[in-house]
Formats: structure tokens, sequence, C-alpha cells
């Protein structure tokens, strides 16, 4: 078993319909330029409230990728 090396990036995920959205939206346009993705870890949810209505869903998130 070989030792691993992680490197840590913050995003942030929106979406209009739901926190797992946002989370998954955030993953998976930062695996378009990001290689080894292995773990994700939220840090915040928050959101904007429109005329007494939730209009966005925004989770900063961690994600973990493995050095090569």
């Amino acid at each position: 078993m070989s030792d691993h090396v992680y490197r840590l990036s913050e995003i942030v995920g929106s979406s209009p319909n739901s926190v797992d959205e946002a989370v998954r939206t955030a993953i998976a346009k930062a695996a378009q330029t990001v290689r080894n993705i292995e773990w994700f870890q939220t840090e915040e949810i928050r959101g904007q409230v429109v005329d007494g209505d939730i209009a966005y869903f925004q989770v900063r998130l961690k994600i973990g990728f493995r050095v090569d």
C-alpha cells in the first residue's frame, strides 16, 4: 500500500433547487479540470431569500484530490 498526498481546494456550488444539487453541481464542474477528486467536506450552507422564499442554495465545500 502506498502513501497518498492530498491537496485541498475550496469551491462554492449553487442551485435554485436543493443543497444536494448545489454540491453535485460544484463537484461535477470541478471534476472537469481537477483530477483524482476523492472526497468532499461541506463547510457552510447558505442561501438567497427573495420575497420570503428560497431563491438559491449555496454550499461552500472543500474537495480533496490525490496528488500524483
